[in-house]
This record gives structure tokens, sequence and C-alpha cells, in this order.
């Protein structure tokens, strides 16, 4: 007779080389048939973000490209403004020197302009025309009063239209700008002339008509 040991328990019998992990179920497949589904959140994810970035990439790609047309434009006012300011002081600066000028000039006409006087006033002038200022005024061009200032008005028979007949003085110009028109005499043509000249035409017409024309004898 064999008695029982206390406290034992009876097992089952468990194959040689078997753990009791391998006794137990295994969850394996559940977690594979999971897997795809989180990758395919996963990427779309990262689609999602890679749009936010593309589109705040675009975003300040057109902020850059219009603050540099911005610059490029203030770089050009500021260039624009600095040329308008230096012309203007040129301008002023020549508007003084031309009294000088008026007075090496004269002095030249009188046979004044010798000497040490003489090289000093070229030299002014040289400079001067260095600068861009540039002498305008011609007897026997057309008057015209944008750029030239009549003094003196006669009429003149050789002349048939407003005509300059003397410099009384020079004008200049800076560039497109006219810092003083020229001082001019004027000559009209004489009130008449273009009317006597076609009466005169129409007599010798009527005499050779009434003789049988000029070559007619």
């Amino acid at each position: 007779m064999t008695e029982e040991t206390p406290g034992f328990e009876e097992k089952p019998d468990v194959p040689s080389g078997a753990t009791s992990d391998d006794a137990e179920p295994k969850a394996a497949p559940s977690d594979e048939g999971a897997a795809p589904a989180g990758d395919a959140n996963q990427t779309a994810g990262l689609v999602a973000q890679l749009d936010q970035v593309r589109t705040a990439l675009g975003e300040r790609t057109a902020d850059l490209q219009r603050l540099q047309a911005e610059y490029q434009n203030y770089r050009r006012r500021v260039e624009r403004d600095r040329i308008a300011v230096k012309e203007i002081a040129v301008a002023n600066l020549l508007t003084e020197l031309l009294p000088v000028l008026d007075d090496i000039g004269r002095a030249r006409e009188h046979g004044e302009l010798v000497g040490g006087f003489k090289s000093v006033g070229e030299s002014l002038e040289t400079v001067a025309a260095k600068m861009g200022l540039q002498q305008f005024g011609k007897e026997g061009e057309p008057f015209d009063p944008t750029i030239h200032e009549a003094l003196m008005h006669s009429y003149a028979p050789d002349v048939t239209e407003t005509t300059c007949v003397a410099i009384l003085q020079p004008g200049y110009r800076f560039g497109e700008r006219t810092i003083r028109p020229a001082r001019v005499a004027v000559a009209e043509p004489q009130p008449g002339a273009q009317t006597v000249k076609p009466a005169e035409e129409s007599e010798t017409a009527a005499d050779d008509k009434e003789s049988g024309g000029p070559d007619e004898g």
C-alpha cells in the first residue's frame, strides 16, 4: 500500500526538451496583423507633415521674393534721389559761376584776356565744361522762347522767321536743365513783305500774258 505525500499534486507529463513557455499559447499572430495598419497611419502622418512643410516653404519663398523686390526698388529710388541731389548741387554751383564766365567772355572780346588772367580763365572754363556746363546761343538761329530771352526787337528784310541776330549774353545748360536762357536780339520779317512779293509776281504774269508771253516776239 502506497502512501500519498501530502502537499504535492500530480502534474501531467511534459516531454523532454520542452519548456513551460512552449506550453503557453502564443499571441504573435495578432501582433503581426496590427503592424501594417500602424505603418499606414505613420505614412499618412508623414505625408501630411511634408505637405505642411512644402506650404510653409512656398510662403517663405514668396515673402523672400517680395522683400527682395522691395529692396531692389528701394535701392533704385535711393540711387535716383542721390543723382538728383547731386545734379541740383552741381547746377547751383555752376549758376554761381556764370557771372565770372561772363566777365571772362567780355575780357576775351575786348582783347584783355592775356597773361596769367588768360590761363586762369581758360582753366575755369575747362573745369566748368568737365562738370557738364554747355554754352549755347548763335547768331542766325531761329528764336526759341524756351531757350532764348529776347531783349531787343527789330525788323529785317532778309529773314523769313523770327531770328536771333545778336547774342547779347550766351545761354548755359547742364544736362537737360537750362540754367540760363540766351539773351538775344531778334529780328522779324518786314511787315507786308510776304504780301508785296506775290503782288509783284501777279503783275509780271499779267504783263507777260498781254504781250503774248516772254517767248513770243
